[in-house]
């Protein structure tokens, strides 16, 4: 805001600095403990410290793709006449004057309507999906994010999500890359790197998603190491199991079982073996563990693909009732949370239970967690959900981005008690790998940046260590070296 004179700017400044005294004397009742001091001083050196980007592969992709869409949009210029092919109104309105209606272009209806449109329509919307490919954007961040020493810096915000004390990507935006699926990765990025736009066209014919997945490959470790790529094994499913005291999950996992096939075995009670007797039943095991760990029903089943995947509409409901009687401790561990919650926050009692203490103090609803770490909830009530039940409401920044009452009830509870579980079990590895040159951490992975003569398997094997605050959880780390990152 311009200020025509220096008072009704320095009077803005005051009210901005007796805000920032009152949140000060407002928080100094909730000290920040040092175990989170220390993880935020990983977080510091993590971004100082950065990783780096192969710029020549950058400035090659980006000029491919441009000469990518203008091709592109020649060709759908020249098929559909119109004025602006990437015009989602002039689209909708060709498609129709040429017999196909469509209330969207969105990604998935596009792909349906490629299934069954006519041969001239289904060329115009494959063209139309290639060039809709946006995740391409990030090789344009990278340009504008990388330093002088060829490292992008900054792209780990500490508690950047509230509710469980993850962390939020920034700039480059690590958290959401598009996976590589092309079995010759290498060779496409060779290709790329050496700007050759019609040997990739060629060979990979979708030139903006074969950018998309060498997204990844753009993060190279410096001269001299290599990438030592390390992630738990389904640490979300180990943590719930471990809480709710889930005995044949733990089972599975010690052993080193696949739990989708483990889980589609227990809701049919038959045996499943992925590409195996009943091979079949390990998606519909896959897609009830995905969606319905925390509550999910039908509605969480679709949203996680089930239909795309090939399951009815009737076989929904009976796959939900299915998982919630083959993991009851589950079901009982959500509804237990459920009460403590409710408990806490109507008649400000302290409970215990599942190794989680649950109490309200201060207009704060407090979960303490194994770690000692807390999630915190503003301002908790007693409210009404949108059934006319009981619910306990909190005040937070919901999906409008927007501060507002939220409310909440066991299982959602519970996800962010799984996940923010296992967000300290990351930082435990963090600290416990800390004499070494992690570059980056998207999710439950890690990346270091060494020696190509360290040990893999000593370094999974210190990744997945227990904390000593959750004894007999069972973790597994699993990984992989690479000259240039990516999903393995």
């Amino acid at each position: 805001m311009r200020r025509t004179s220096g008072k009704p700017s320095k009077k803005y400044n005051i009210r901005d600095v007796e805000t920032e005294i009152g949140i000060k004397d407002r928080l100094a009742k909730f000290p920040v403990p040092e175990a989170v001091w220390d993880e935020y001083h990983i977080d510091q050196e993590i971004n100082d410290r950065g990783v780096r980007l192969d710029m020549d592969l950058v400035k090659e992709a980006i000029e491919m793709d441009t000469r990518s869409r203008s091709e592109l949009t020649a060709a759908m210029k020249d098929m559909t006449a119109l004025d602006n092919p990437n015009s989602v109104q002039q689209m909708k309105q060709w498609l129709s004057d040429n017999g196909l209606e469509t209330d969207s272009l969105g990604k998935k209806v596009v792909a349906e309507l490629i299934k069954t449109a006519p041969p001239e329509l289904q060329t115009v919307l494959e063209l139309r999906q290639q060039l809709a490919k946006s995740s391409v954007k990030k090789y344009q961040t990278m340009e504008r994010a990388v330093c002088d020493d060829g490292r992008a810096r900054g792209m780990f915000a500490f508690y950047g999500v509230n509710r469980t004390g993850r962390w939020a990507g920034r700039l480059i935006q690590l958290q959401n890359l598009p996976q590589n699926h092309l079995p010759d990765l290498a060779d496409a990025r060779a290709l790329v790197k050496s700007g050759n736009f019609d040997a990739v066209k060629l060979l990979y014919e979708d030139v903006p998603d074969t950018l998309s997945q060498l997204i990844r490959t753009a993060f190279i470790p410096k001269d001299g190491t290599q990438f030592y790529v390390s992630d738990f094994s389904a640490i979300e499913a180990r943590v719930i199991a471990w809480y709710a005291g889930e005995t044949w999950r733990q089972k599975v996992f010690e052993t080193g079982g696949d739990i989708y096939c483990a889980s589609a075995s227990q809701m049919f009670h038959v045996p499943v073996e992925k590409h195996g007797i009943n091979g079949h039943l390990r998606q519909k095991g896959k897609i009830a563990e995905l969606a319905l760990g925390y509550g999910g029903s039908v509605g969480a089943l679709k949203a996680m693909g089930a239909i795309e995947m090939g399951l009815s509409e009737d076989e929904l409901p009976p796959l939900v009732d299915a998982w919630r009687q083959t993991n009851p401790n589950i079901v009982k561990f959500w509804w237990d949370v459920d009460r403590s919650v409710m408990e806490a926050v109507k008649y400000k009692h302290t409970t215990s239970s599942y190794g989680l203490t649950f109490s309200c103090r201060s207009g704060m609803l407090f979960i303490t967690l194994p770690s000692g770490r807390n999630l915190a909830y503003v301002k908790p009530k007693i409210g009404t959900n949108k059934f006319g039940g009981e619910c306990v409401t909190y005040e937070g920044i919901g999906s409008t981005k927007k501060w507002e009452q939220l409310d909440s009830y066991g299982p959602k509870f519970v996800e962010n008690i799984v996940q923010a579980t296992s967000r300290d079990i990351l930082c435990y590895a963090m600290k416990t790998l800390r004499c070494c040159s992690i570059v980056m951490h998207i999710h439950d992975e890690l990346v270091i940046e060494a020696d190509p003569h360290m040990s893999l398997d000593v370094l999974c094997e210190q990744m997945g260590r227990t904390p000593p605050w959750a004894k007999g959880l069972k973790l597994r780390a699993d990984g992989y070296v690479t000259p240039f990152y990516k999903k393995d």
